[in-house]
């Protein structure tokens, strides 16, 4: 089959021909109809420092997809051959102190597909049962394949209250533009969105953002006190991984509030522990994949209820071939999602 292959230790990826996968009698076989880039690829394609103590080419890359199931092990029964799927792309243990505890998206042994294992850039992927989620017949590709990362903006965004809060989203990548619409959707006050990139606050904006400011032409920390009338916000969603704008979210959160973190910070982060955490006493969270299968849950809900519409933020379509237009174009910030077609 025609994939695309991190086969280096160096910037960049190719297209190769490799072998189909073969499964396991609990494993699927699903034909690739749509997959999208995320930041994670991004990272593994630029090959930066955390891809490098990470990802161990020769290897079949990405994570996010939707497709059709063509081949099911002797022992799977819960989807069959021509369903529609998507999949959670951690596959857990099930057998450590949070798998039986059920918090399976936090597993100490967790592998994740297109980083750990093989992923689905490719024309096929094969996957573990239990991994599978069916979408509704009328779903566009599109939309199946970004449910992944929606998920990951829904479980920061409801983390905890938001309803009638003041909500800060940090990073307008496309994760963060979705934690923009989930945050409206979910009965936020304000949503006030920040980058520094004036393409992707657009895009926020389609999204419901109440307010965008970029942060290079503006404080952030100032325009939030004006906006909250000198208290601060009450929830801050952190998408951006840049020191100083993690610095500024914590300056900006009101005191009681809360810090979710999504974010994957390359280097370790000097934070001011003692004034912006202890004495605001504030909540901070580190945000990791998606409750399973909660998360999928509400994600499936607030697409299907039209409450939330994620089609602003995906921006280009190419053929798998054409993946370096992708890369380059995420790179450059000049694009929301960036939807690729084997």
């Amino acid at each position: 089959m025609k994939a695309l292959v991190k086969s280096r230790k160096e910037k960049g990826a190719e297209i190769q021909q490799v072998e189909i996968p073969s499964i396991g009698d609990r494993e699927v076989l699903i034909k690739v109809k749509a997959t999208s880039i995320c930041g994670t690829d991004v990272h593994i394609y630029n090959w930066d420092e955390w891809s490098q103590s990470r990802v161990h080419p020769p290897y079949v890359f990405g994570h996010e997809f939707a497709g059709e199931v063509v081949e099911t092990g002797e022992k799977v029964t819960k989807v069959a051959v021509g369903d529609y799927v998507s999949a959670e792309t951690h596959i857990v243990c099930g057998h450590c102190p949070q798998c039986l505890t059920g918090k399976y998206h936090i597993c100490e042994n967790t592998q994740i597909i297109g980083v750990d294992r093989d992923g689905c850039f490719a024309e096929y992927v094969a996957l573990p049962e239990d991994n599978m989620w069916k979408n509704p017949e009328d779903m566009p590709v599109e939309i199946a394949s970004v449910q992944e990362p929606m998920g990951n903006a829904v479980h920061t965004v409801l983390s905890g209250d938001v309803v009638g809060k003041s909500v800060a989203v940090i990073g307008c990548g496309p994760i963060g533009m979705m934690a923009v619409g989930v945050a409206k959707a979910a009965g936020a006050s304000q949503v006030i969105a920040f980058d520094l990139n004036d393409y992707r606050l657009d895009l926020a904006n389609q999204m419901g953002a109440t307010t965008i400011i970029n942060s290079a032409k503006e404080n952030p920390v100032d325009r939030v006190k004006e906006l909250t009338g000198g208290h601060g916000v009450d929830v801050v969603c952190e998408m951006s991984g840049h020191p100083t704008a993690i610095n500024q979210g914590f300056k900006m959160v009101t005191n009681g509030g809360r810090v979710s973190i999504l974010s994957l910070p390359t280097k370790p982060v000097e934070v001011d522990i003692t004034d912006d955490i202890v004495f605001k006493g504030i909540t901070v969270q580190g945000i990791t994949g998606r409750k399973m299968f909660e998360t999928w849950q509400q994600v499936s809900r607030l697409l299907n209820s039209e409450q939330v519409d994620v089609s602003p933020m995906i921006t280009h379509h190419f053929p798998l071939e054409d993946f370096e237009k992708g890369f380059n174009l995420m790179n450059e910030g000049k694009c929301g999602k960036v939807v690729l077609h084997p």
